[in-house]
């Protein structure tokens, strides 16, 4: 177990280095000049260029990209060039709350997938079959923002049910927990329908494994085959679509505590970009960036808790 986690962590640092290569080649390419940024629109040409040298923007692109590296190391993320304070402060007050709706879009998504595509496989070609393939196809198309606005229209603005704009307390407070319900129910929405799919798709086929069939020859109930036999031995492909799925989430979440005015990174990525605040951005990029890495070693592990053969 140790070993397979130091070799992806080994893997992790080539792909942490390439986005932060492509993170800062996507900032340089871009129109706006960030000493203009900070000086402001009605600053000289001298006090730009005095500016410009401070931040070592006359400087060759590989030298800027080796000093953002190294400042990188000591866990220097830089200044905002609009708000002026640490980038790293901005990150450490949005994690939080990302983790927070992360936390309560997958908390009910997940298991209903997988009980839905378990009951799918259990009466399959049967109504309840039909219908749960219905509804994960119809999951899998309607995007996002979609959800989310016609949870904000019908739920957050003529029903007045709950509330749909910003975070109002912790998680486990009443008042945040009213407020994250429209959106953990936007970005968990799109989760369910694929878990479903690959959950009866997997099941299905381990149905018709010599183990199951053994399993019921000696008499046990068809609620003990398909928990004890079935479902966990057709867990390692849903693990392997819970990870890319939950990587994708951290996208979904950007558009989802925008339209929620939800202070997370993902919010805070959006407005880093439409200001033209390059460090904000870039810093945002990384955290998104490691996010996906650590969610990719946690699904190995699970593969390696999972499935026996690999611990070798």
């Amino acid at each position: 177990m140790f070993r397979i986690i130091v070799l992806r962590l080994l893997v992790a640092i080539p792909v942490m280095f390439g986005v932060l290569l492509l993170g800062f080649l996507l900032m340089q390419a871009g129109p706006t000049d960030a000493a203009v940024v900070r000086a402001g629109p009605n600053a000289t040409e001298d006090v730009i260029n005095a500016i410009r040298q401070e931040m070592g923007l006359d400087k060759p692109l590989y030298v800027q990209f080796g000093l953002y590296v190294w400042r990188l190391m000591h866990a220097d993320f830089g200044i905002s060039l609009i708000n002026n304070v640490p980038v790293i402060n901005e990150l450490m007050q949005t994690i939080g709350p990302t983790l927070e709706l992360m936390f309560a879009s997958l908390v009910w998504a997940i298991p209903l997938g997988i009980g839905l595509g378990t009951l799918a496989a259990r009466y399959q070609r049967s109504l309840l079959d039909r219908s749960v393939m219905a509804f994960s196809v119809a999951g899998v198309s309607v995007p996002v923002f979609f959800i989310g606005l016609l949870l904000v229209w019908g739920v957050g603005f003529k029903l007045q049910w709950l509330p749909f704009t910003g975070r109002a307390g912790p998680l486990w407070t009443l008042d945040g927990l009213k407020a994250v319900i429209l959106p953990a129910l936007t970005l968990g929405g799109v989760f369910v329908g694929p878990v479903a799919r690959m959950t009866r798709s997997a099941v299905v086929d381990v149905l018709g494994a010599d183990h199951v069939r053994t399993a019921r020859a000696k008499g046990l109930s068809e609620t003990v085959v398909m928990l004890r036999h079935a479902l966990r031995n057709a867990m390692i492909p849903v693990v392997t679509l819970l990870g890319l799925q939950i990587g994708f989430l951290l996208g979904g979440a950007v558009v989802t505590e925008t339209i929620f005015s939800w202070p997370g990174v993902g919010r805070l990525a959006v407005g880093a970009i439409l200001s033209s605040d390059f460090p904000m951005a870039q810093g945002t990029i990384i955290i998104l960036a490691l996010g996906f890495i650590v969610i990719n070693l946690t699904v190995d592990i699970l593969y390696t808790a999972l499935d026996p053969r690999l611990r070798g």
